[in-house]
Parts: C-alpha cells; structure tokens; sequence
C-alpha cells in the first residue's frame, strides 16, 4: 500500500511562532467551600510540596485536612478577595502582567500568556493553546524569584508530563529564577522608597519575608534558602536607612521549617524595643493570600497585640512598570537565543 502525498489533503498547521508563558502558583476559581477543596487537593497532593509517603499522605490529607482545612482557608480569600473582578488578587495581577507584557513584547510571532500551576488557567491548556496557535518555542517563565523544588521544579514537572503527550514537541527554554536580576533589586528598592514617603513614620526595622520551606527540604540540598538571603542582602546594598532582616512565613505542619519564622519575630519584637515595622515580601510576584492576608492582617494584628506601635506592608511588584520592564528585560535574552 502506498500514499501520494500530493493527494492529501493534509491539515492547516500554524507555525513560526513563540510563546511566553508566565506561571504562577495558582488560586481556587471563588472563595466557595468546594472550590477551595478542590484547589487544596491539588496543591497539597504534589509531591513535590509534600515529601512524606505518598500513600499515608492521602489517607491524611483527605480525611483530615481536606475536611477541616477549606473552611478556613476560604475565611482568609474571604478578606482579600477582589469583589470587582470576582478573582483572586494573583488571578488579578498575573493577568495584567500578562497584558501589559505582551503590548511590550508581543507581535505576530511572539504570544504572551499566562497559567498557574495549581487551578485555572492549567499549563495543559494553555500549552495546548500556543501549539495550535503556531508556537514551536516556548519559554516558560516561573513567578518566583528564588529557586525551589516546591514551586519552579514543580512547574517544569507539569510542563514536561504534558510535553510527553504532544506529537508535534516546541522546543522549550525555562527561565529557573531571577532573585540577583539587577532590575529585580532596583524594583524592590524602589517600592520601599515609595512606601516610606507614605507613611507618617520612619521605621525601625524592615522585615523581608520570604514563603518558607521545610528545613529538611534545605538539607537536601534546595538552594532556595540562600536565594532568599541573597536577595535580601542586595537590597541591604541599595537601601541602607534602615536595617533589614530576613524571616520566613507560611509554615504548615509540626516539623522545622526555615527560621526565622515571621509570625515569630513580629510578636518578639516590641519587646526588643522594635515598635515601628516595615513589612516587605520579596519572593511573591504578586500579592495573593500570603501577602494580602497573613502578612497584611495577621501579621499586624500580632504586632499590634504584642506592643508594637505602628506597623505597614510593601505591596508585592505587582503590575509596576518597573516590574514588566524586569520581565522584558530577562524574556528578551532567551527570545534572541
């Protein structure tokens, strides 16, 4: 049996193009009991988050953390959630970083889109997308500044299981953190200059703080720790009017996790003569629930309890112009590669 090629009738195929996809970690699609659940299930079933046996996990997640945890969890997207938009402030953000990088950047040739890794968009179904669209290369653009297997490893792993199914493969180029990018450090100096000419009093300690990680994860050899205190430290390098301290927030579970822990300090610290804090988050592209809620209302309620006298928050890069120029700046070097 033969084929004549010429007779046929062979499918359209667009092509000659590439595709930008920002990826950040993800949000529920409303603040509803049920999809809270279903967005914890997927977040915390990745094992890549959670490092204990795979089978007892489950048995634990879902008979204990699934039934008790989506309740609270949706009282904290409750007190941040954006009512004008019906999303999430990182839904929010993530999308207008995305727009506004693509009037920087994109063209007929070049796409700009944007997943999370956990919910909606995927990155199945925005990977399918930019194939069908033409894209024979991909750059994959992880949110998180400082390297860890928690967040960008766990990203190329979503990319790469979904790459295997493809028949038609683009080639792919991940951009692995950026925490040392001068324009990166220029962006966060310069939201703290910004805050301090707000607020009607000088403080006397910045506090950065970055997600945390189990510390056995560090041991392992994760390098994200020391991204972290790089970060931190360049900043110290740029920004020197005030003191600035690293600690690490969002720990979950009864084992150590990176230390110094933020909620922590904030509550030792009025004792030791430090009332007055600044509150800065590095390590988030975009404010979400972490920032917005445990650091914004959380962490202010605990200083303020413990004796602290005034106390305020570095909103996250956000959609700044500065921010999109950093991601222009560091797409462009793999676009030309």
């Amino acid at each position: 049996m033969s084929f004549d090629l010429d007779k046929i009738n062979h499918p359209k195929v667009k092509f000659g193009k590439t595709g930008v996809l920002l990826v950040n970690l993800g949000t529920p699609d409303s603040t509803s009991w049920w999809d809270i659940r279903r967005y914890l299930k997927e977040f915390l079933s990745d094992t890549r988050v959670i490092e204990v046996n795979p089978i007892l996990w489950q048995i634990i997640l879902n008979l204990f953390i699934l039934t008790f945890r989506p309740a609270k969890t949706a009282h904290a997207y409750k007190q941040i959630w954006m009512k004008e938009t019906n999303e999430s402030p990182l839904r929010y953000y993530t999308k207008s970083q995305t727009n506004k990088l693509n009037k920087r950047i994109g063209n007929n040739f070049i796409l700009v889109d944007f997943a999370m890794r956990y919910g909606n968009p995927s990155i199945k179904s925005k990977l399918d997308l930019l194939q069908k669209e033409g894209c024979e290369k991909i750059i994959v653009f992880p949110l998180y500044p400082q390297y860890a297997a928690a967040t960008t490893a766990t990203v190329c792993d979503e990319v790469y299981r979904n790459l295997i199914k493809m028949r038609w493969q683009p080639s792919l180029q991940t951009i692995p953190h950026y925490e040392s990018e001068p324009l990166f450090i220029d962006a966060l100096v310069n939201s703290i200059k910004k805050k301090i000419l707000e607020i009607k009093w000088k403080p006397d300690l910045i506090l950065a703080s970055y997600h945390g990680i189990p510390k056995k994860y560090f041991t392992k050899g994760d390098p994200y720790h020391c991204y972290c205190q790089k970060t931190t430290r360049l900043i110290k390098e740029k920004f020197k009017d005030i003191p600035i301290e690293t600690t690490f927030q969002s720990r979950f579970g009864p084992e150590e996790w990176l230390t110094p822990y933020t909620d922590k300090t904030l509550e030792e610290l009025p004792s030791k003569g430090k009332k007055n804090v600044l509150m800065i988050c590095p390590g988030f592209s975009s404010d979400c629930v972490e920032t917005l809620e445990e650091i914004a209302i959380q962490g202010k309620e605990s200083f303020l309890e413990s004796g602290g006298e005034n106390y305020d928050v570095v909103p996250c890069l956000n959609d700044n112009d500065d921010h999109i120029q950093m991601m222009e700046h560091i797409v462009k070097k793999y676009l030309i590669n």
